[in-house]
């Protein structure tokens, strides 16, 4: 947990900087060990809280980047994947119920991304009927 923190700490400087290769790299790096520690971390809401910042803080960088649909890629990626989690019987029933919690948090980002952005392709297949339509919808449009 300590060298994710670190990782993500020296990612949100680089961002608050203005250096957005670097931050972009130091946050692809905190993806990775969350990823790889999602079902070993000691503390599942840690785990959980991990993976999400992970992806949310990639999406907001590629939203400074202008690059919405990368943006998309990664709120459907951990939305995604914590509702993969709850389904999985053999995860750690911890991590299940965190992963619960942290979806309702995932869904919401991306309804909020929708109506500010528009819905793309797989925001449109995760979300399929529930996301609001935006009239400056840019599904299909691609």
């Amino acid at each position: 947990m300590e060298h994710w923190k670190r990782t993500i700490e020296r990612a949100n400087r680089c961002f608050m900087a203005g250096e957005l290769v670097d931050a972009r790299e130091a946050y692809l790096q905190a993806l990775a060990l969350a990823q790889v520690l999602f079902e070993r971390w000691a503390d599942a809401d840690e785990a959980v809280a991990a993976c999400v910042i992970s992806h949310h803080n990639l999406a907001d960088l590629h939203l400074r980047l202008n690059q919405p649909e990368e943006s998309a890629e990664y709120l459907c990626a951990i939305h995604q994947r914590l509702l993969q989690t709850l389904q999985d019987p053999r995860l750690n029933p911890r991590l299940r119920e965190a992963a619960l919690r942290q979806s309702s948090k995932t869904y919401v980002e991306l309804l909020n991304f929708i109506s500010d952005h528009g819905e793309y392709p797989r925001t449109h297949r995760l979300l399929g009927d529930a996301a609001p339509q935006s009239p400056s919808s840019h599904y299909g449009a691609h």
